[in-house]
């Protein structure tokens, strides 16, 4: 049985290798005039050539090496806002411990500050304060990459 699947399958293979394409297979474009093999009427079908494009001349590739931005030394200058990030608030010191050390995991530092209000004591894990807000975000995509996701961003106040 093994045999005849074997001799079969190379009988296949000797069939598709030594049939070749007729002409007819091959896709020819009509020309006009030509007569259409199917039909036996003339085509009037004339294929146009594409339009020439223009060269165009950018602009920007020859001033951009030349442009330079100016920024004041006053708009660099550090704002008098100071930012805090607060990733997380808990009920219990140990808790707010756990998510000190996954953040001290990821090469920042951070603290637990306690906070009474009117349901009693939270130990909020801040990060802080930051004297520019794209400092904060960038500790806080570093933290993401770690997984910690929940972190705000507010004013320090």
């Amino acid at each position: 049985m093994a045999l005849l699947i074997i001799a079969g399958f190379i009988y296949a293979l000797w069939f598709l290798t030594s049939t070749k394409p007729d002409a007819s297979d091959k896709q020819s474009s009509p020309k006009a005039g030509a007569i259409d093999n199917k039909s036996g009427a003339k085509t009037d079908k004339v294929e146009e050539p594409l339009p020439v494009l223009k060269d165009e001349k950018w602009e920007f590739i020859e001033g951009l090496p030349n442009y330079s931005v100016e920024v004041d030394e006053e708009a660099q200058q550090l704002s008098d806002k100071r930012y805090l990030m607060q990733c997380g608030s808990f009920r219990t010191a140990s808790q707010a411990e756990i998510l000190k050390a996954q953040i001290a995991f990821q090469g920042l530092e951070s603290q637990v500050l306690e906070s009474k209000g009117s349901t009693g004591i939270w130990h909020r894990v801040v990060l802080g304060p930051f004297e520019r807000k794209r400092d904060a975000e960038r500790n806080r995509h570093q933290l993401s990459r770690g997984n910690i996701n929940n972190c705000k961003i507010w004013l320090w106040d």
